[in-house]
């Protein structure tokens, strides 16, 4: 079981995260409206302090980044980058405030997993952080005490918001488990972590939330994901891309959602296609024939919760809308098929 149930409507759609633009009070609108798990986006588009990493040292608990030639690198005390960082969240939690002023139901935050960040930031004299045990363990308690507090500003801004969902972007742990993400300089590669390892430390971050009532979603688009560790570590959610996952994941993907694991199942492109989307039938058919594969009951496809591919910061803002609302079709569509 997860260690929190997340606990939707049927017929609940939601997004990756990221957008394309610059203006949060614009953006918010779209993804506002989506049934069920409407979410809080990321504009990397407004540079350094914006993206996924960035966003991440804007909640961390006592741990600061700067921005080296080679990337983000921890810092000792807190400069620019890390303002910078903290000023575009402030910007986006007072857009959420107004554009969602009374907002009932859940709603979505992403930030960096503690891997992701452990596989991307560097030492201060030294390589990637992934490279000491210490400092991965420094991470992720600090990223865990960094959200609870970002969930009880959230709840602060939304005070009828029934639930906060957490989603942990780690699109780099397959390359964490099998030791193929590279070091610092790029020549090499850093050792691979111990499943065990990687396991307890999610569950360290998924604990901590749910203790305060908030459930874990687990989103990575890399083909690899491992799932079954994932399943163990307590989430409550999985982000995938079903386009890569592949049938190799089928029998521990079954088996988290026999549990009572929810499925956010990547199945439109996020990034505008040729001829635009397909159409819906085509859209819910992956969905289908993962149930079909796995035998499980009709009526769990109500519980799906169709998102984008992946983040949709590479696409158009018409692409964006058309993709949303593809999102919210596709939920009624899986929540009918699972009536029938």
């Amino acid at each position: 079981m997860p260690a929190l149930p997340l606990d939707l409507p049927p017929g609940s759609a939601s997004g990756v995260g990221s957008l394309p633009g610059t203006a949060p009070l614009e953006v918010l609108p779209v993804v506002l409206d989506l049934p069920g798990l409407p979410y809080l986006p990321e504009l990397p588009a407004r540079g350094p302090g914006a993206d996924m990493i960035g966003r991440a040292f804007a909640i961390l608990v006592e741990l600061y980044a700067d921005l080296a030639p080679s990337g983000w690198r921890f810092a000792e005390h807190p400069g620019r980058d890390t303002r910078r960082a903290i000023s575009h969240l402030g910007q986006d939690l007072d857009a959420l405030e107004e554009r969602g002023e009374g907002y009932e139901g859940a709603i979505k935050v992403q930030v960096a997993g503690p891997w992701a960040l452990a596989s991307t930031v560097e030492l201060r004299h030294g390589d990637k952080a992934l490279s000491d045990p210490g400092a991965c363990r420094d991470i992720a308690a600090s990223l865990a005490e960094g959200l609870r507090g970002h969930v009880a500003e959230v709840r602060k801004r939304l005070p009828r918001a029934t639930t906060v969902v957490v989603q942990l972007d780690e699109p780099t742990l397959p390359g964490v488990l099998r030791g193929t993400v590279r070091t610092a300089s790029g020549f090499g590669t850093l050792r691979a972590v111990e499943e065990s390892v990687v396991e307890a430390t999610l569950r360290g971050v998924v604990d901590v939330l749910a203790a305060d009532g908030v459930p874990t979603v687990v989103h990575s688009c890399a083909a690899g994901t491992p799932v079954a560790l994932l399943h163990r570590a307590g989430a409550a959610g999985l982000a995938l891309d079903l386009a890569v996952t592949g049938q190799a994941s089928d029998e521990a993907l079954g088996e988290f959602l026999e549990a009572g694991g929810v499925l956010l199942a990547g199945v439109v492109p996020a990034v505008d296609a040729p001829g635009g989307l397909s159409p819906l039938a085509t859209t819910v058919s992956p969905v289908q024939d993962l149930w079909h594969r796995l035998g499980l009951p009709r009526a769990g496809l109500g519980q799906v919760v169709p998102v984008p591919a992946c983040g949709l910061a590479g696409a158009s803002p018409a692409w964006v809308r058309a993709v949303t609302t593809r999102c919210a079709d596709a939920a009624r569509q899986l929540a009918d098929l699972g009536q029938e």
